[in-house]
Parts: structure tokens; C-alpha cells; sequence
């Protein structure tokens, strides 16, 4: 395996750690409706960083987006607005099956079709069957869906050691919200590989390879953006129990507070994005798609991780436990298995 090869699946890691803590910040919020952090968190993770850092990127950032036709975008953009519509599922299935889950589900989902569906689209899925890297690729992806599945039963078993239910368990419900989150949240795979127009276009005008990917975010992440700050509007002006104004009428250090962390939050999931974009620069084009599959199963075997750390498994006994390491050891087996083939 090149040492390129091992700096991707590194950078993917780094990723998807940072999208495996983002959460963390959110819960330091203190009486704030979710909608009010989610928006302010989201104003830097979708629009502030993503114009900010392309900015510096770009030598010339008006000319550059204004280089691209309406047709290169368009697709960007919508691709976009999908991932932002599984975003919204996503806390929607939490919400039905609880997180072990709904995680499993929906990342499991989410895996196959952001992976395998790029070089459907592409016509270039015949090389997966009749290449033997390409089979070393598809076997990564069984692999990874064996990973996350074994995690996440850990996670349920977890939940019933400590007593944890779904807000409201509708089972029939939150499978379809999940398979929903899943197809939509292969939006960002998607958008990717739509905005390769738009990464040359920053290679020819002297951006760094491994930043070529960055300022197609502000298409990508600009439709996310509508997506869920239009969610989140909507809701404070229709729902009587929601007000802006009640959550900015906080005390004056609550009110910094809250807003640090949900900013804080915000920037890393931001930077599971950023490194991303590293990680997608060091697989070989032709594989380019299965960074989207080493980033899912990458953020499910942190997510694991960071409980561990967090001491969030203390008192479910020793069988969530093993089982939880198994299926992170798979999820690493899968990631190495998926590196040979992109090495073949």
C-alpha cells in the first residue's frame, strides 16, 4: 500500500473524529431551543467557513465561481440540498429508534448507496466486478456494513443496559426516516463527484491539491444551508413553544457561552469536511469514491472510540463492550482491506 494511499485513509480518520465529536460542544448549550444552536452552528459550518477559507484559496474568489456555468453548478448545489435533507433525517431517525439504532441503519444505507452509486452513475461500475481492485473495494464495503452493523448492536445492547428508549419508538417510522437519511445524506458523495469541474478549475488558477476540493463547499454546503437554516426558521416562526427571542434573552454570559459552543460545534463539522477534502486528495481518481465509504465507517468507529473515552460504556457490563471493540477491529479491517484495493 502506498504511503499516499495511507495518508488518505489517515486524513479520513482525522475526519471523521472531528464529525464523531461535534456533538460535544452542543450539549454545553444551556436553554436554547435546538433550532436556535443549530442554526448559529450551522451559519459557521455551512456559510462563514466555507466563503472564509475559499477566500484565501482563491486568488481571485468572484472570478473564479463566476468561471462556471449555471449547468456545473446547478448539480452541485442540488446534491447539496440532498445531503442537507438527510442531515434533518438524521436527527428525525435518533428521534424514532434512538441513536444505536438509527446510526446503524442509517450509516449502513448511506455507505452502500454514496459508495457504489457514484460509479453507477459514472458507468463505471463493471470495473468494481471485473477488476481486482475493484473487487478488493466491494469486498471493503461488505466488510465496512459488517462493521457498523456490529457496533451499533453494541450501542443497542448499551441502551438497554442504561435504560435509554427513543423519544418516541415508532419502529416503522424511523426505518423509513433512516433508509430516507441514508439516500439523502449520499448527497455529499454525489456533490463531490459533480464538482470535479470545479476542483480542476482550482488546480489550474495554483490552489494546492490537497485544497482543490474546498471551494466547491461553498456550492455544496451553500445548499445544505437552505436546506436546514430553512428547517430551522420555519420552525421557531411556526411552533408557540419556540422564539428566538426567548432563547437571545438569556443572561449575558449564558448567552456568549452558548453561542462560543455552538460556533465551536459548527467548526467541527466543518473540518470533518476540510479533511475530507485531504483524504480524497490522496486516493487514486479512479477511487475517488470510496472516500465517502472510508468517511462513514471511519466516523461510526470514532463515534465508538470517543464513547469508550468518555467513559459512556461504564456500568453496561462486560458483552457491549467486546462487542463494541470487535466491530471497530472490522471497520479497521475493512479500511485496510479497501486500501489494498485501491493499491492493486
Amino acid at each position: 500500500m502506498s504511503g499516499s494511499i495511507l495518508l488518505g485513509i489517515f486524513w479520513h480518520f482525522v475526519g471523521a473524529a472531528s464529525a464523531a465529536c461535534f456533538y460535544a460542544p452542543f450539549k454545553q448549550v444551556k436553554n436554547w431551543s435546538w433550532e436556535t444552536m443549530w442554526s448559529l452552528g450551522g451559519f459557521f459550518s455551512w456559510i462563514i467557513l466555507p466563503w472564509t477559507v475559499s477566500y484565501l484559496l482563491l486568488p481571485d474568489f468572484w472570478a473564479y465561481y463566476g468561471s462556471f456555468s449555471f449547468a456545473t453548478l446547478m448539480p452541485v448545489f442540488l446534491f447539496g440540498a440532498m445531503w442537507g435533507i438527510g442531515n434533518i433525517n438524521y436527527g428525525l431517525t435518533m428521534r424514532y429508534l434512538g441513536m444505536s439504532l438509527g446510526i446503524g441503519i442509517a450509516i449502513g444505507v448511506t455507505l452502500i448507496i454514496g459508495t457504489l452509486m457514484t460509479p453507477v452513475l459514472q458507468g463505471k461500475f463493471d470495473l468494481l466486478l471485473t477488476t481486482s481492485g475493484g473487487q478488493m473495494t466491494l469486498l471493503g464495503v461488505a466488510v465496512a456494513v459488517v462493521g457498523v452493523g456490529i457496533v451499533s448492536y453494541a450501542g443497542l445492547l448499551k441502551e438497554r443496559a442504561l435504560g435509554i428508549q427513543a423519544e418516541e419508538f415508532d419502529l416503522k417510522k424511523g426505518l423509513i426516516l433512516a433508509v430516507m437519511c441514508g439516500i439523502f445524506s449520499a448527497g455529499m458523495s454525489f456533490a463531490m463527484d459533480a464538482a470535479k469541474p470545479m476542483h480542476q478549475a482550482a488546480e489550474q488558477v495554483g490552489v494546492s491539491p490537497l485544497y482543490v476540493a474546498l471551494p466547491s463547499y461553498v456550492v455544496i454546503m451553500g445548499g445544505g444551508a437552505i436546506v436546514n437554516l430553512g428547517f430551522c426558521f420555519v420552525r421557531l416562526a411556526v411552533k408557540s413553544n419556540l422564539s428566538i427571542k426567548a432563547d437571545l434573552s438569556v443572561a449575558k454570559k449564558l448567552l456568549i457561552t452558548n453561542a462560543l459552543f455552538s460556533i465551536l460545534g459548527g467548526a467541527m463539522w466543518y473540518f470533518q469536511f476540510f479533511f475530507y477534502a485531504w483524504g480524497h486528495a490522496n486516493v487514486p481518481e479512479q477511487y475517488g469514491y470510496m472516500s465517502w465509504m472510508l468517511h462513514m465507517s471511519f466516523y461510526v468507529l470514532c463515534g465508538g472510540i470517543v464513547g469508550l473515552l468518555l467513559k459512556e460504556w461504564i456500568g453496561v457490563g462486560r458483552k457491549p463492550v467486546r462487542i463494541l471493540c470487535l466491530g471497530c477491529l472490522v471497520i479497521i479491517l475493512a479500511a485496510n482491506i479497501v486500501g489494498m484495493g485501491m493499491a492493486s
